[in-house]
């Protein structure tokens, strides 16, 4: 039973079977560097491994027709794994715990001078960073639990490094929500923590799209530093933030009389998971990502809120006509 057990799992790999042309230094270089980018194992000299994908494997034909136009040869094969044991063997070659390993301690030393470095270098740093990490992953083919620490490493100096950025992270308040008019809310100042992540954005999005829609912005290097007359969102002492369980897209909803709205209810439930953990959302993932990626390439806040509001826009316009169809369905 073992044994078929084993061959309806076991792994298929691919072998780039080559020899690297002795008189060009400079493109047996260009390929070894190529070949340890993918990730690949070597079994022995000339011979380099890879978990059979499609894509993997199209990257080593092209590699093996490469070396063969710069006067090499290359041949790739495609093999199963004889036996658990050859398999368990080949995997414990893709073992990345040293990699990971040494990343965390980089980062480790790294948060040793996050306080004294400027908000641009800082910036740099993360993104370098985070292009290293990335790197591991993605020839990460088997992770496991070295993959699981690098991963809440990277998290914790993530938030290290926005807490620097953008001090001020808002605690939960003990209050009522109280009823209140958008009449009143016209033409207003808000102000909220510079390099805005997703409560932030997408409370900024609500208000110019369904509170006050001649909104003007101002980013706090620091709460303590936001005008009298301006109405703060998502800090401690806010006029709008964290209340009980709701993070502060919650509040504004609540407080505008906007939960009536389907649509928002579930832009707000995808905002809450992201912020503070809570029951999955599907679409959170998707928009984390383009979150982060928005906040890399944007020069400042203002263009990361337009940039976002046209992602909100969208995910808005999705619920609207996903709890349309939703409805028609429970009517018919």
């Amino acid at each position: 039973m073992s044994s078929i057990l084993y061959m309806d799992t076991q792994l298929t790999w691919s072998l780039l079977v080559l020899t690297l042309p002795t008189e060009n230094a400079t493109a047996r270089m260009r390929f070894w560097r190529a070949l340890k980018a993918k990730g690949c194992a070597v079994l022995r000299d000339g011979i380099y491994l890879l978990p059979y994908t499609e894509e993997r494997e199209a990257v080593l034909r092209e590699l093996a027709v490469a070396i063969a136009d710069s006067g090499g040869t290359a041949h790739l094969l495609r093999a199963p794994s004889l036996d658990a044991a050859q398999e368990a063997e080949f995997r414990a070659l893709f073992d990345r715990v040293d990699e990971y390993d040494g990343f965390i301690r980089v980062l480790s030393d790294a948060r040793k001078t996050v306080a004294g470095q400027s908000a641009a270098d800082l910036t740099k740093l993360l993104r370098r960073l985070r292009k290293d990490y990335e790197a591991i992953v993605a020839i990460d083919y088997f992770p496991g639990e070295a993959a699981t620490r690098a991963a809440v490493a990277w998290e914790d100096f993530v938030a290290h490094v926005d807490t620097v950025l953008s001090p001020g992270e808002p605690h939960a308040a003990d209050r009522a929500i109280r009823s209140l008019s958008v009449d009143d809310y016209q033409g207003r100042t808000w102000a909220t923590r510079r390099r805005m992540w997703v409560d932030r954005v997408a409370s900024a999005w609500l208000i110019r799209r369904f509170i006050d829609r001649d909104a003007r912005f101002i980013w706090l290097t620091s709460p303590d530093v936001c005008p009298a007359d301006a109405l703060g969102f998502d800090f401690d002492g806010a006029a709008f933030t964290h209340v009980g369980e709701r993070v502060t897209f919650e509040v504004l909803v609540a407080s505008f009389g906007l939960d009536k709205d389907p649509a928002l209810l579930r832009l707000g439930a995808m905002v809450h998971a992201l912020d503070v953990g809570g029951a999955p959302v599907p679409e959170a993932i998707g928009f984390e990502a383009i979150m982060a990626g928005a906040r890399e390439r944007a020069a400042d806040d203002d263009h990361l809120l337009d940039e976002m509001s046209r992602v909100l826009d969208s995910m808005y316009t999705h619920f609207v006509a996903s709890e349309k169809s939703s409805d028609k369905g429970k009517r018919s």
